[in-house]
């Protein structure tokens, strides 16, 4: 049995297997040993596409999927994290896929026997997104080492950011943060926008997440796109070989353009793609020895 919690207790080589088995599974590789696998995806936050990315790669495996509905549980008359998810473990569910709005909720799980993949953690981690976004990018470049990378926006709530950039400085890339200083947590050197977009090799925007925010935001959403938002004009001052990534949702008009979303540089859609092989993969792991 394998968790996947957080890609920080994962070697180097072992997250470019997954990554390399990912490709395959893109590849056409077929795998049945889990067919007939019962699957809860357990998401206590709203989610489209690590959800239904994860069914897909269930479905594609043959596993037997359920989805948790949070409205209609137990867990609206008091229920606990714990107790919910160690009843799905008794009633015959062989693994589950857990969101939660709680950092290293997993902590709470210890007694629960099943293989359990994050996610995501409230702004704590986010294995697969970080996975997907790997695979994306080395099927860019066809390595890690050296690769330069900005992540532009609302850093402090990210748990996208803060699980990339610990991965991204461990495979040797050269990780910077940009956009509001209000929104910056000091997790990678700060860089001035424009300076990122004429030197990074990828530039990660990232959803300005209002559902998280304690505080005011200094700008106004039309503010922060004439200053941070990624426009057609921005995106003539990247490098020919540059990228633009995001791990979605995005806010069209407040961190990107409805060009940059799907113009020639732009990475998005692939990433989407990609969140399927690498679920594929990380499901076949939990089983694993």
């Amino acid at each position: 049995m394998k968790n996947l919690f957080k890609l920080s207790d994962i070697s180097i080589d072992e997250i470019e297997a997954i990554i390399k088995e990912s490709i395959r599974f893109k590849a056409g590789m077929k795998y049945d040993k889990l067919e007939g696998k019962r699957v809860i995806n357990a998401f206590f936050e709203p989610s489209t596409r690590t959800q239904y990315s994860f069914i897909s790669a269930e479905q594609n495996l043959g596993m037997i999927a359920t989805n948790f509905n949070v409205e209609t549980s137990s867990v609206k008359k008091g229920e606990s994290l714990y107790d919910t998810m160690k009843t799905f473990e008794m009633i015959g569910y062989d693994v589950a896929i857990v969101r939660h709005p709680t950092i290293k909720y997993y902590e709470e799980l210890d007694g629960v026997k099943i293989p359990i993949l994050s996610g995501g953690d409230g702004s704590g981690s986010h294995p697969t997104q970080s996975l997907l976004d790997l695979m994306t990018i080395y099927e860019e470049f066809g390595h890690f080492k050296g690769l330069k990378i900005a992540f532009i926006g609302d850093i402090r709530h990210s748990r996208v950011a803060h699980t990339n950039i610990e991965i991204m400085d461990r495979l040797g890339m050269e990780t910077y943060t940009s956009g509001p200083k209000g929104f910056d947590d000091g997790s990678a050197p700060f860089i001035n926008f424009e300076k990122a977009l004429r030197e990074m090799d990828i530039i990660m925007l990232l959803r300005v997440q209002f559902e998280r925010h304690e505080y005011d935001m200094t700008l106004d959403r039309n503010q922060y796109f004439n200053e941070y938002g990624m426009t057609k004009e921005r995106v003539a001052l990247m490098k020919n070989s540059a990228i633009i990534m995001h791990p979605a949702p995005y806010n069209r008009g407040i961190e990107i353009s409805d060009y940059a979303v799907e113009c020639s540089k732009s990475r998005i859609m692939k990433q989407m793609q990609n969140g399927v092989f690498v679920r594929m993969t990380v499901l076949k792991r939990a089983f694993e020895s």
